[in-house]
Order: structure tokens, then C-alpha cells, then sequence
């Protein structure tokens, strides 16, 4: 029982008597606006409240009956989000579900998260001979993408922000391919270009319409890693050492994986 409850149903005037301070404090405070608005216009007792056992009966029952109304209540909405719910479920399978294109190609032997493991962990002096003894030639390709509108480029920093946009709406072909894509030169005089290898022999961009956002603003080219050029070129991608075709040095680079 709280104070608020004994003032006012136990603590009638002959047993508030020997209390005047404690009494005082009470009111100036519950007599307050601010307390008013709160608690509504508060009544002293003027008798203190006697134990009815058949009022007290009568209040529980109200009490447990209000209580299974509630319940029952909170039921029918419950039940009524469930079917909700079950219809939207129903109405999402029905919709067609994408497949990764890749998980039809062969698998091959190149383990695509081992390579990206080593890649993230080690020096290149580790990962890119790595990637040369576990690659599979026979079901895994790798490609060569330069950035058609290099004139159009100007800060690096943005040039830095369009490859990871593209990386970024390109998010659901990470499983499957890695990429270094490299940021060339300087203030409005730099390029981009980078390295791509993914399971399977064709431009894998053309295997979903979720991939092709970004990929035509590319010129691509398949690399032929028995070529001791083209496994140069990789070998330099792979590990920053690079510049591009008019000689400008490496910036920056990024990585696919």
C-alpha cells in the first residue's frame, strides 16, 4: 500500500491526529497542480475503510471476467495476424524463386572461399601463386574489364565511390567470383581496370538480370592464363603492382570477393 492509498482509505482524521507534519507534507504536495493532473482531486478519508468480503468477492469476479475478455480479445487479433500473416506466406511461395546461375555450372575443383581466404590472410608472395597452383582452368575463366569512360573521370575519390557502387549492386555474385579492380593516375587523369575470375567459361554479367547493371559500361576481354602475358598482367592485378595501358601508376585498388 502506498501513502497515496493509506490517506485515503485507512487514515481517517482521529488517526491522521498525531501525524501534523508528516500530514502537512502530504497535502502541500498532493494539493500541487501538477499532482492534480496526474492523481485527479484527492479526498482524505473520513472513515477508514472496512473489509467486505462480499464486495470483495463481487470486484474479484468483475476483475477475472474483464480479464478473460481481454484474453479472449487478444486471441481473435492474434488469430487474426496468424491468417494474415499465412496468406502473405502463401502468396510469396507462390512467386517464382531466383536461382544462383552459377550453382548450375560445374563446381570444378577450384574452391573460389579457400582462394578468397588466403587472398584476405596472407602476402601476395603467398596468395597469388596460390591461385595459380588451385586454379581450374576447365571450369573457371578469367576476364579482363576496362572502364569504357575514363575521360569522363575526375576526383579520385569518386572514381574510388563507382567501384564500389558496382561491387556493391553486384552483391549477390560474390559467391561465386572475385575480382582487384584498380583505380590508375590522378585528378581527371586516371583510369579504372580490373582482374574477374568466376566459375564457368562466359561473361557470367549475362547470366542474370540482377548482374547487369553496370557491366556494359565495361570493355571486356577473357584472359588465356596459359599465356605468359595475360598471367603477367593477372599476376600485377593481383597484387597492386600494375599500371594501365597510357602508363599511369596504381592509386588505389579494391577487391570482389
Amino acid at each position: 500500500m502506498t501513502l497515496l492509498h493509506l490517506y485515503q482509505y485507512v487514515l481517517e482524521p482521529k488517526l491522521r491526529q498525531p501525524y501534523q507534519n508528516v500530514n502537512r507534507w502530504f497535502q502541500t504536495i498532493v494539493y500541487q497542480p501538477e499532482t492534480v493532473k496526474v492523481i485527479g482531486t484527492f479526498k482524505l478519508a473520513d472513515n477508514t475503510l472496512e473489509y467486505d468480503p462480499k464486495k470483495f468477492a463481487q470486484q474479484q469476479g468483475k476483475s477475472k471476467k474483464e480479464r478473460e475478455e481481454k484474453k479472449e480479445a487478444h486471441k481473435l487479433e492474434k488469430e487474426e495476424v496468424t491468417e494474415d500473416l499465412d496468406a502473405t506466406d502463401v502468396a510469396l511461395a507462390a512467386e517464382p524463386k531466383t536461382t544462383d546461375p552459377f550453382s548450375v555450372l560445374p563446381k570444378g575443383t577450384f574452391n573460389m572461399d579457400d582462394f578468397k581466404r588466403c587472398y584476405s590472410n596472407e602476402d601476395e608472395t603467398v596468395s597469388v601463386p596460390y591461385f595459380w597452383e588451385k586454379f581450374d582452368a576447365e571450369n573457371y575463366s578469367i576476364w579482363f574489364g576496362e572502364y569504357k569512360y575514363n575521360e569522363e573521370l575526375t576526383k579520385t575519390f569518386m572514381s574510388c565511390n563507382l567501384i564500389s557502387g558496382m561491387f556493391q549492386r553486384l552483391d549477390k555474385m560474390r559467391k561465386g567470383a572475385f575480382a582487384s579492380v584498380c583505380l590508375f593516375g590522378s585528378d581527371n587523369d586516371s583510369s579504372i581496370s580490373g582482374v574477374w575470375v568466376w566459375r564457368g567459361q562466359d561473361l557470367a554479367f549475362t547470366l542474370s538480370p540482377d548482374w547487369q547493371i553496370d557491366y556494359d559500361c565495361y570493355n571486356w576481354k577473357k584472359l588465356d592464363p596459359k599465356d605468359p602475358t595475360a598471367k603477367d598482367l593477372i599476376d600485377k592485378y593481383l597484387s597492386w603492382t600494375a599500371s594501365d595501358s597510357k602508363g599511369r601508376k596504381f592509386k588505389e585498388g579494391k577487391i570482389f570477393k
